[in-house]
């Protein structure tokens, strides 16, 4: 008479177990009221209705935000897409402060992407992405604290320009490139000429060093063997001012 009562209260109490996962957290609601929390592993909660539990994930999270049309400060139309972090810290909060936390930080994370991108102009936007990111962290961070939420980075992920745009900074960046060579250019002309001047004034002062220059350029030019050279006469002078200079030179020694 008694087996089927026993069965039964068997298979109530046997209802009220539950396995909270190794990333989860369980939540206990008694009569709508929270009682506690479950850790990972197998537990028991009181079955029919008494008891709910309610399992709240602590894995970090990666949130896309989709591409948001923006105007920046100087007056161009860009669409620019983002990702968000975050991780639940306070399961309890995520559940009584919030009605859903992934739909909420999707929102709040578009909003907060066009209000700060929207501060900047096109080549702030382009070369200060690490600060453009650190503030939008800073205000997500902000609204989640109260939900039992951190945000631990936003990364722009990507910016889209208009076909004009990136036609115009394309002709910028070989503008500049054309500025840089011809800077460049002149800077090798400048150390050039200061080198040639230098040598005319050692030159200047040695006399005999321009003439052996000249006799290094014939050697030069008498290797190919199909020139015809001709010999001014003060070449010929040249000639006799070395030869005396090098028997000045030895008689000295």
């Amino acid at each position: 008479m008694w087996y089927p009562i026993l069965g039964v209260v068997i298979a109530i109490g046997l209802s009220g177990f539950r396995i909270v996962q190794q990333y989860q957290t369980g939540v206990v609601f008694r009569f709508g009221k929270i009682v506690g929390t479950r850790k990972p592993g197998l537990g028991w909660i009181i079955p029919l209705g008494i008891e709910i539990l309610r399992k709240v994930d602590l894995r970090t999270v990666t949130a896309p935000v989709p591409a948001q049309k923006i105007i920046t400060k100087d007056n161009v139309s860009v669409d620019i897409s983002a990702v968000a972090y975050y991780k639940v810290i306070d399961p309890i909060k995520s559940i009584v402060a919030i009605q859903d936390v992934r739909q909420a930080i999707d929102q709040i994370s578009q909003t907060s992407l066009r209000n700060i991108v929207g501060k900047f102009q096109l080549d702030e936007i382009l070369s200060e992405r690490e600060t453009i990111n650190k503030e939008i962290t800073t205000i997500l961070d902000g609204y989640t604290e109260q939900w039992g939420v951190v945000v631990s980075a936003v990364e722009i992920k990507d910016i889209e320009l208009p076909l004009d745009m990136q036609r115009a900074i394309a002709k910028q960046a070989e503008a500049e490139r054309e500025k840089r060579a011809k800077i460049i250019s002149a800077e090798g002309e400048f150390l050039s000429a200061q080198k040639l001047a230098d040598t005319a004034d050692i030159m200047m002062a040695h006399p005999i060093a321009l003439q052996l220059r000249n006799l290094q350029t014939l050697a030069e030019i008498a290797t190919e063997k199909n020139s015809t050279i001709i010999f001014p006469a003060q070449l010929m002078g040249t000639v006799s001012d070395i030869a005396n200079f090098l028997k000045q030179e030895k008689e000295q020694k």
